[in-house]
């Protein structure tokens, strides 16, 4: 048995908070029980047995800080390399390697998710089982639950954290985070359906069953706006609401003039059977 397989979860964070205390001395050269716990960390990411954030039993999200410090690490240990085999004989230059590299039938029958051509992932990403990946990418540290669509041009971010089927619409922009560290991730829980040209950054939580229409653009300082009862959110989307892009009217200048008018999101009512028949998945793009 190789250290990085005899490596508990608490020596990973102990050897991990250790090293970043002393960062400055780690580079491509260094091995040992460093790199090892780093590599195991990705490995370990990589096949979803851990997460940069995980739900609570409260509704909270805890995001493990450590984690993320081995992500930053990994860039320190490894010098960029030629990567091959893109589509026209196409090179990338990078030090994170593509998820599925030498990946044959057997591996992708196994991990049960469809990646169409132009679909990019690198490792230390997760992708649950009946995912469908069109072209798009998904950085090192998310996180995409069982059943999710991520539709043309999509983007996830690193370190998101993308719940169990839903769908991200093509254009959309789902924020990553690796500095700072204390930041938490940009959380998508189960059945949420974001709309096209979307961007959902900088931690924002969608709680379950939300829809995001086309073009929201929600941020931690993006007021969100119930206009149910006026009251306003920030950094969190209420479960099962339906929210469209909206304005804010500018305050009055000292001379009378109005200030320009400021973007929001409008939350306009909860999910309904309509809105639900508009936003359903198909099980058919699964098979």
């Amino acid at each position: 048995m190789t250290l990085a397989n005899a490596l508990s979860v608490a020596d990973m964070e102990t050897i991990i908070s250790q090293a970043w205390n002393d960062k400055a001395s780690i580079g491509v050269s260094t091995t040992g029980p460093i790199r090892q716990a780093v590599e195991h960390a990705l490995h370990q990411l990589d096949r979803g047995r851990l997460r940069v954030a995980e739900p609570l039993n409260d509704g909270r999200w805890l995001t493990h800080e450590w984690i993320k410090k081995a992500i930053l690490l990994s860039f320190r240990l490894n010098r960029n390399e030629e990567i091959k085999n893109g589509p026209g004989d196409t090179v990338w230059w990078d030090k994170v390697a593509p998820k599925c590299t030498d990946w044959t039938g057997n591996h992708f029958s196994e991990a049960g998710f469809r990646a169409v051509p132009g679909s990019y992932v690198r490792h230390g990403a997760f992708i649950g089982k009946d995912v469908v990946l069109m072209p798009s990418f998904v950085n090192i540290g998310a996180y995409v639950g069982d059943g999710t669509m991520v539709d043309t041009w999509a983007t996830i971010g690193s370190c998101a954290q993308i719940g169990k089927r839903c769908h991200i619409s093509g254009g959309t922009g789902i924020g990553g985070v690796l500095e700072p560290l204390q930041a938490s991730p940009v959380v998508i829980e189960d059945d949420v359906f974001i709309g096209a040209r979307s961007e959902i950054a900088e931690g924002v939580r969608v709680g379950q069953g939300a829809v995001i229409s086309m073009g929201v653009f929600i941020g931690a300082s993006t007021k969100i706006v119930d206009r149910a009862n006026g009251e306003i959110l920030h950094g969190h989307v209420p479960p099962y609401a339906v929210v469209v892009p909206g304005t804010l009217p500018g305050s009055a200048r000292a001379d009378g003039q109005a200030n320009p008018s400021l973007a929001c999101a409008v939350i306009v009512k909860r999910v309904d059977a309509q809105t639900r028949a508009k936003t359903t998945l198909n099980d058919l793009l699964r098979y």
